[in-house]
């Protein structure tokens, strides 16, 4: 198929809907979980905690941005990179973000903090003492008990009008 015919310029002429990919990554050592306390300075969650992740540069498929995050954000190997979920997030009426949520584990070496914020090893039993991004609470656990051979969970946030997230899943 040809630049062409994927119709990039015809749905960008027509106003449709357009997305910004991001991965997220859960990286796990035994019942531990690697979360990043954001920077005081970052413009969003700045001092909650979170995964690991970021944008999909234009010219990688979205596993290596996974990976490059990872590397970038904590200097850590990681073992078993798992596609474990896809969230279509609204924006407004013309874009949004198409979240890759991922699993990973790292088994030895510890994190190097980055500009990003503060890297923590949380025990899952422990996870509900942490400022954690609102939506951690629901799509971490889904993404570290869902099973092996189980296909990815695939979801949807929108904002009510009072600013609230509502999370719906397929």
């Amino acid at each position: 198929m040809s630049k062409s015919d994927q119709g990039i310029e015809v749905s960008l002429s027509r106003q449709r809907y357009t997305v910004i990919p991001r991965t997220l990554v859960f990286i796990t050592r035994g019942e531990r979980v690697l979360l990043l306390r954001g920077a005081p300075t970052k413009r969003i969650w700045a001092n909650k905690y979170n995964g690991i992740g970021g944008h999909v540069e234009r010219d990688e498929d979205i596993y290596s941005a996974a990976k490059r995050e990872v590397i970038e954000e904590t200097g850590l190997t990681i073992d078993r990179l798992r596609l474990c979920g896809l969230i279509n997030i609204d924006g407004d009426q013309a874009s949004g973000i198409l979240l890759f949520v991922f699993t990973a584990e790292s088994p030895a070496g510890e994190p190097i903090a980055s500009e990003e914020g503060t890297l923590e090893w949380i025990r899952r039993d422990q996870l509900t003492h942490f400022d954690l991004v609102e939506d951690l609470t629901t799509i971490l656990p889904r993404a570290l008990d869902l099973p092996p051979n189980a296909p990815p969970f695939f979801a949807h946030y929108r904002y009510d009008d009072q600013e609230r997230l509502v999370i719906r899943f397929a």
